[in-house]
């Protein structure tokens, strides 16, 4: 329930909050309106995968998805959690700013404790 309540919680952060704060920064930019409208469906298919790693660990917590279920889910998060870092400490620091990093490891252990345990 810990990595649904993560996801939940990011779903709607990423989605409002950080949708319009980035949507306001390429807003802001000279970048073609083609360009922008692609940036924001690739911004808000990750808050659509939040949402549907939220339900899927919602349905294994509650026995109606097998837990082998949430691996792709928990090795997404921990990939995109390394991937934050790498960038971080190489040329893209800004993103040491940024949540990311800390709420996609947390939904990985969350998640891949909760799949052991059930499994």
């Amino acid at each position: 329930m810990a990595a649904v309540a993560l996801s939940l919680f990011g779903a709607f952060f990423h989605g409002v909050v950080g949708g319009r704060m980035y949507m306001n920064n390429i807003n802001n930019t000279d970048l073609e309106p083609l360009g922008k409208s692609l940036s924001l469906v690739s911004w808000h298919i990750f808050t659509i995968f939040l949402l549907v790693g939220a339900v899927s660990f919602f349905l294994v917590g509650f026995s109606l998805l097998l837990p082998i279920a949430l691996y792709p889910l928990i090795a997404i998060n921990a990939l995109g959690a390394l991937l934050f870092i790498l960038l971080a400490v190489g040329s893209h620091k800004e993103l040491r700013k940024m949540p990311g990093a800390v709420l996609m490891t947390a939904t990985a252990v969350c998640g891949y404790l909760g799949a052991a345990w059930l499994a």
